[in-house]
């Protein structure tokens, strides 16, 4: 049994929601069929059961790279395959919009967990191409935009420095989060399967 998930291979399904918040996985859980609790040790509420007769997870990550590294390093553990975070972002690409969906081709680590793990070197997180492919059949039939682009996982929400996001948007990315670098590190490093999709909450650096 993992140190910080109180949980046993078989509780969760080959695939697993992340969320940040609790209560995002309590609101999941209701979405689901034959429900059981598989753990709350620390907070990290984590549920599984079933949608249209198929298997599968929600785990709480806590907010930032930290927290998420413990969690997916643990559900690594107990044979995970498949990660698909479903978070918020702050969206600061010209043509972002409030409430737009963000599907993260690639996550520029820009936080220090993800760059422990590469020892500072180059490296570019990346998503799992079918499970984008998915996203996009599903969009189309169902008339859901969904932007596919790079995101950056930063390690601070109330940035200070004046040309965060100016330098950011420079590089050709279109919005900041704080976990989808490190979970596509993991997924890559240990050969599962990975994706992010962000709703965008605010707009970062707008008048």
């Amino acid at each position: 049994m993992p140190i910080h998930l109180k949980a046993s291979k078989g509780d969760y399904a080959p695939t697993v929601f992340l969320v940040g918040d609790p209560g995002r996985a309590d609101r999941i859980c209701k979405l689901l069929d034959n429900t059981r609790l598989v753990n709350d040790n620390r907070g990290l509420v984590a549920y599984t059961g079933q949608y249209n007769g198929k298997e599968v997870s929600v785990q709480t990550t806590g907010m930032g790279c930290p927290s998420a590294a413990i969690v997916v390093e643990e559900l690594i553990q107990l044979d995970v395959k498949r990660f698909i975070r479903i978070g918020t972002c702050g969206g600061i690409g010209e043509h972002i919009r409030p409430l737009d969906i963000i599907a993260a081709i690639a996550a520029s680590p820009f936080d220090g967990t993800t760059q422990t793990y590469l020892k500072h070197e180059p490296h570019a997180p990346y998503a799992t191409f079918e499970i984008l492919k998915t996203a996009h059949d599903i969009s189309k039939v169902q008339d859901i935009k969904i932007c596919y682009s790079g995101v950056a996982s930063v390690d601070v929400f109330y940035n200070p420095c004046p040309d965060y996001v100016d330098s950011l948007r420079g590089k050709g990315i279109v919005a900041v989060e704080m976990e989808t670098s490190l979970i596509y590190y993991l997924a890559n490093r240990s050969n599962r399967e990975a994706a992010s999709f962000l709703l965008v909450s605010d707009i970062v650096g707008g008048d």
